[in-house]
């Protein structure tokens, strides 16, 4: 079995994408469905400021209408609370349906789903769209990044787990120019049509899945080895032999976690050398948030405190999600280079410049009209950098960290661990830029510019190199309670046999 390790080890990307280009293409597949969750994250947002949706959602104020901020706030959790069921539903339903099974169950949940917001004329009605529509998105976003971990050599995990977060952006580009081109519509339809894009995912998505081979590991940990070879079969283009030899390294590596860990329940999770794991892959999605990040999501009102005029601020604010696109590509480069560990701190390192930079120049006295556009580029720099970084490299970092038995329980944790910090900060950020609240305006940088530089100390201390090991080597490594800084140079040499 250490020719195997060793053949994942010296193994190219060109040479894994030779051999799983079938493996490559389901993985892009099940993976777009996040395209729908980045579509919503940045649409209701933006139909608040539409003037019909206003009209049939809020109440009359002044000239015309407004939605009360208690609505607001309550239709922008309804979705994440959505989500969070989801991720728990997943953690258990995956294990026991199957990555495929569960994905075309969501897939047709969804369609039915989205109905709700699309026929809705009410505000409680909306709001319960919005949580049903969550929960088959939390599916998709815990569900994606471990199919393809589980589908794809070493030498591809890294590229295909943080694909997800190119979908996620993707989905709020598609957003905005949706949102751009009915800027003018005073109609119904200003917010029906946006609603009605979602039907676009998921009938294709489910036609094309209902050919998709299940996930060998999964096969494996039910104990259907035969079925692993055919599903593996149908993923590479691999021998016979070489199809032995990889399915036989599952089964014992399956085997190995079978008796550090007993159980395959959420409470395995915080036992044993899983407590580390479990650590490791909630903080680093926490991050997430807690790096700076809710900023994004109020790009647009950052840009309008900080001095600058409507029409600047939502071309900014638009053009936020191009940069967050060229990010995750150019992380595509570096992954290639340079480690998970290595990007990721070095993003935090980068994004805390920049948030203290924001901070400095609120405080700048006087009246110099640079300074909003310099606080505005700068908080680009900022985008840039955490889809360069963070964004991505957290989907590569929880897939590989995660044990394979516990996986979709250890992701569903840790995407959980973020919805929470989300919805907190999420709900927070408007009233710290507000001017009738807290009013921070660019001072806000210094707030969070101080938790990020918290979560660059927990990073390099407490965040390993998982890059280029095999999941055995991953599972002796944390048992053998390796140093997070001696993870990139460490000698796995007692792989069982």
């Amino acid at each position: 079995m250490v020719a195997t390790t060793d053949s994942e080890h010296t193994m190219t990307g060109w040479e894994a994408f030779r051999l799983y280009k079938k493996a490559v293409g389901w993985s892009l597949i099940v993976s777009a469905a996040v395209i729908m969750e980045g579509y919503d994250t940045a649409l209701l947002g933006a139909l608040y400021g539409f003037p019909a949706f206003q009209k049939q959602f809020g109440q009359p104020y002044g000239d015309g209408y407004e939605i009360s901020a208690a609505w607001q706030t309550a239709l922008s959790m309804g979705t994440n609370i959505g989500v969070v069921i989801g991720v728990f539903i997943n953690g258990i339903m995956t294990e026991r349906l199957g990555h495929k099974r569960m994905m075309l169950i969501s897939l047709a949940t969804i369609t039915m789903c989205i109905f709700v917001p699309f026929f809705s004329t009410t505000a409680p009605v909306l709001f319960v769209g919005e949580v049903l529509c969550g929960i088959p998105w939390g599916v998709f976003s815990t569900l994606a990044p471990a199919y393809a971990s589980e589908v794809c050599p070493v030498a591809l995990r890294g590229y295909l787990t943080t694909y997800v977060n190119l979908c996620w952006v993707t989905g709020q580009l598609i957003a905005s120019g949706v949102l751009d081109s009915l800027q003018g519509r005073n109609d119904e339809w200003a917010y029906k049509l946006p609603f009605a894009i979602q039907w676009v995912w998921p009938v294709p998505l489910f036609c094309a899945l209902c050919f998709a081979p299940e996930s060998p590991w999964w096969l494996v940990r039910q104990d259907r080895r035969e079925d692993a070879k055919k599903s593996l079969n149908r993923l590479s283009i691999l021998s016979v032999e070489e199809n032995e030899r990889m399915v036989a390294e599952m089964v014992r590596t399956n085997h190995y976690e079978t008796e550090i860990t007993k159980g395959t329940s959420y409470k395995d999770c915080f036992r044993g050398s899983n407590l580390r794991r479990t650590e490791i892959c909630c903080c680093v999605w926490a991050i997430q948030t807690l790096c700076g990040s809710p900023i994004m999501g109020y790009a647009t009102y950052f840009f309008e405190q900080a001095g600058l005029d409507t029409s600047s601020a939502y071309a900014l604010g638009v053009s936020q999600y191009g940069f967050g696109f060229i990010g995750t590509i150019l992380a595509w480069v570096l992954l290639a280079h340079f480690g998970r560990r290595t990007i990721y701190l070095g993003g935090l390192v980068f994004m805390n410049t920049m948030l203290f930079l924001i901070g400095i120049l609120a405080v700048i006295p006087g009246t110099n009209s640079a300074i909003p556009w310099a606080s505005s580029v700068v908080l680009l720099l900022f985008v840039f950098a955490y889809d360069l970084s963070v964004g991505p490299v957290c989907f590569a970092l929880v897939s590989e960290t995660s044990s394979t038995r516990l996986r979709g329980k250890t992701i569903s944790l840790a995407r959980n661990t973020y919805n929470l910090f989300y919805i907190i900060f999420g709900a927070a950020t408007p009233y710290m830029l507000n001017p009738t609240a807290l009013n921070w305006k660019g001072k806000v940088g210094f707030f969070w510019g101080g938790l990020c530089f918290l979560c660059t100390v927990w990073t390099y201390y407490r965040l390993p190199e998982p890059k280029g090991r095999t999941y055995e080597e991953l599972d002796i490594m944390f048992e053998n309670k390796v140093d997070a800084r001696a993870f990139k140079k460490y000698v796995v040499e007692d792989i069982p046999e």
